[in-house]
């Protein structure tokens, strides 16, 4: 998507996408001297459990083209941008919140001297940082395209055994303030594109590239139910033999009970939905803004209208205890969704749940396992090894409970039927390989530490000056690590 808009810039760019790949970091280094950019901007999805190697990277590629000006973004580098200039000499500058407008007026300015007229970055100007104000959101989303010419191997990108997969967005933001959530203050606001243009380019990705299954990418699709019900209808009515991924709170669900035959009809396949918990305290003490009968109801309704629900549960937003995990157990069952996504609270510092956990003993400290797969807050009332037996008893539980096996071998459907078994093999790989790497590390003791810790804004070194000339048309480096 940033590539797209410093294309339309007049800049060469080249999308490096070193995640896909599987490529080690010398390999990166190799390309990047080959290609040699002015610019290599990175940056991850995944954010906090990827700033480690995000940092790697650049470092290995300040050495390998010193004349490349490094420019870091995304989540993580947003809320520690001078942290991470302190202690980084690889890091040149950060880019802060959304990426269009930014990468185009950085790479706009011709000189150090200029940084100073680009807003939501930060820099170094000799030993001293400077934060730009930041700037205000993208006003209408569809000034921007996402530069699809950019993917040089379309069949890297697959999804649920349904051929070539993108992701879209459609809308940025939500207007909901969950309190272990920090995706409303970093997207500031809610914003769509206009939904005959995202159902053309739809179109165009699937008549042009052979796309057959795509991810929306929103937070919250549905926030204003006659602007999704618009895209919905749209994207039915050219009848693309496509399918979706999307994460739709069960709220919106509930609303849309009349509407989901719609969903169905315009390909929704798929709908992630996060139940957080099955406690309504808990519900309400993260402001979730949702009740269990939502979760109920939801999970029925998706189930009636041929869509595959995907509940997301959050472990650890209370205190576990055996009597939680059965209570849990009990509820998901009694919700009879198709799958689990049974995932850890991570304690970002940008959220109020964060900032509430400053100073709790953490069991994981290594930032590259922040990635809500992995425990990182302590539990009082329960080991590390017995909350991990707990949490894949309650996915194994869910998984295989026998109503569950009985809906999957009575599918007279096909297609459904070979959805469910693809998708409950590679859920069962997920475990078996998680139940492995787990064994294996406890032959490694963790330090026991806080979260306070963990963060590198606790971990200041001295930083060295590395603002460059740049020049004009440029060429850019996108570097997904």
């Amino acid at each position: 998507m940033v590539g797209g808009a410093l294309l339309d810039g007049g800049h060469t760019v080249r999308l490096l996408d070193a995640e896909c790949r599987h490529m080690s970091i010398p390999a990166i280094v190799r390309e990047a001297q080959r290609f040699r950019p002015d610019l290599v901007m990175t940056g991850h999805a995944g954010s906090t459990p990827a700033h480690p190697t995000c940092v790697s990277m650049l470092r290995a590629i300040k050495e390998g083209c010193p004349e490349a000006i490094t420019v870091y973004g995304g989540v993580y580098p947003s809320y520690h941008a001078e942290q991470i200039l302190a202690a980084e000499p690889a890091v040149d500058i950060i880019a802060r919140g959304e990426g269009e407008a930014t990468a185009v007026a950085l790479a706009t300015a011709t000189s150090s001297e200029k940084l100073g007229s680009v807003s939501g970055i930060s820099f170094r100007d000799g030993g001293k940082i400077i934060s730009m104000p930041s700037r205000p959101p993208v006003e209408k989303l569809d000034a921007f395209r996402t530069g699809w010419e950019l993917i040089q191997d379309w069949d890297a990108y697959r999804c649920f055994g349904l051929g070539r997969a993108a992701i879209v967005q459609f809308s940025r933001g939500c207007p909901h303030k969950c309190t272990y959530c920090g995706q409303h203050e970093f997207w500031v606001r809610w914003r769509h594109r206009d939904p005959v243009k995202l159902a053309d380019e739809i179109e165009w990705l699937g008549r042009t590239h052979g796309v057959r299954f795509l991810t929306l990418a929103d937070e919250n699709p549905t926030t204003r139910r006659e602007v999704w019900m618009k895209l919905l209808e749209e994207i039915a009515f050219r009848d693309l033999g496509m399918y979706f991924f999307a994460t739709i709170r069960a709220t919106d669900i509930v609303r849309d009970a009349d509407l989901l035959p719609l969903y169905r009809k315009a390909g929704i396949l798929y709908v992630l939905m996060g139940v957080e918990s099955t406690s309504d305290d808990v519900l309400r003490q993260v402001r979730k803004g949702s009740t269990t009968r939502h979760d109920h109801q939801a999970c029925q309704l998706l189930k009636r209208n041929g869509i595959f629900s995907v509940v997301g549960h959050i472990v650890g937003l209370r205190d576990e205890t055996s009597a939680t995990f059965r209570t849990a157990g009990q509820q998901l069952a009694h919700y009879d969704g198709d799958w689990l996504n049974a995932m850890y609270v991570t304690p970002h510092d940008w959220t109020p749940f964060g900032r509430g956990a400053a100073g709790r003993p953490i069991v994981e400290p290594d930032l590259r396992k922040w990635d809500y797969r992995h425990q990182v807050l302590a539990q009082p009332f329960m080991t590390r090894t017995a909350l991990f037996a707990r949490v894949k008893w309650l996915e194994l539980r869910f998984h295989l409970r026998p109503r569950r096996i009985m809906q999957i071998l009575r599918e007279r459907d096909s297609f459904r039927r070979q959805q469910q078994l693809w998708t409950l093999l590679h859920a069962g790989m997920v475990w078996i390989a998680e139940v492995i790497e787990f064994i294996l590390s406890l032959a490694h003791p963790i330090r026991h530490s806080t979260a306070d810790d963990a963060n590198v804004k606790k971990n200041p070194v001295a930083a060295e000056p590395a603002s460059q000339a740049v020049r004009q048309p440029l060429k850019v480096l996108q570097d997904v690590a």
